[in-house]
């Protein structure tokens, strides 16, 4: 079963179990895959193009977190975290720091990297090699502290 497909038998289980706070999260984001699959057409919505939608919108989420916390509104807070964790359920179980840390190693020996200025080059690779599995910011962090 597919990602779309899993998101939409997940939002009539939660019509059924009555949890409206997780079908509100689930038809949001079904919502946003939608319109993504509205903007591809012609052409079919692909399985990498709903995990970027995915990975979009617990970003977005991971930032309004760190907002409102700053802006010390922990009620807002609370409920960004409750929609992350119904987000994260449908994002691949992400890499370990060691794991990544082994990929960024190979890569660097590959391509002979030495400066910043071929850090572009490196964190692009990383991110192919780790097919999503990896937070982007986590990959730069390690790549910048590798070439430092």
């Amino acid at each position: 079963m597919g990602l779309k497909e899993q998101i939409l038998a997940d939002m009539k289980e939660a019509m059924k179990a009555k949890e409206a706070e997780r079908l509100s999260v689930i038809r949001m984001l079904q919502a946003a895959v939608k319109n993504r699959e509205i903007e591809l057409r012609p052409n079919e919505i692909t399985e990498p193009d709903v995990l970027a939608v995915v990975r979009k919108l617990a970003k977005q989420r991971k930032d309004s977190i760190t907002e409102f916390e700053k802006a010390a509104r922990q009620d807002l807070a609370d409920k960004e975290k409750s929609e992350l964790k119904v987000i994260e359920t449908y994002l691949p179980a992400q890499m370990s720091p060691e794991q990544l840390a082994v990929i960024v190693e190979e890569v660097i020996k590959a391509q002979n990297a030495t400066s910043q200025k071929q850090m572009g080059a490196v964190v692009k690779e990383v991110m192919a090699k780790a097919n999503g599995m990896a937070d982007g910011k986590a990959i730069s962090d390690l790549v910048r502290s590798k070439l430092a």
